[in-house]
């Protein structure tokens, strides 16, 4: 399923209640991050990309998935931009795109592996219950 071209940066930046243009691209929210190793997109890209309007490069990045919604990031930023929510805001539009917002306990053993953090799975339990 493509995903369409009609979310915006002012949506992303609604949805999450981010100032994105406070951010001074420190990057000590990617410094804070403990899976950075792991994301295609740092943290401190995606407020500079969403001030782009790269929202579609923003969905189509694995980034959004490899988030664990720690919020380390948005601790360390020296400005309070607060990357981990404008991830969230992208991850979701994306979910709800795809009509994918509801998870099932019943559902979680078959999408578990070893390398999957334990943070991830309480974590999407609270975002995809609902």
């Amino acid at each position: 399923m493509s995903l369409t071209n009609q979310v915006t940066a002012a949506d992303i930046l609604r949805i999450s209640g981010v100032d994105a243009s406070r951010c001074m691209q420190c990057g000590k929210c990617s410094g804070a991050c403990p899976n950075y190793d792991e994301m295609d997109i740092p943290p401190h890209r995606f407020a500079i990309m969403v001030r782009q309007g790269r929202i579609t490069e923003l969905m189509e990045s694995q980034a959004i998935y490899r988030c664990l919604s720690c919020f380390a990031c948005s601790q360390r930023c020296p400005r309070n931009v607060e990357p981990a929510k404008l991830i969230e805001a992208v991850r979701l539009t994306v979910i709800r795109q795809k009509g994918q917002n509801h998870m099932k306990a019943d559902s979680i053993p078959e999408k578990l592996d070893e390398k999957l953090p334990q943070q991830a799975i309480v974590s999407a339990m609270r975002k995809y219950s609902k």
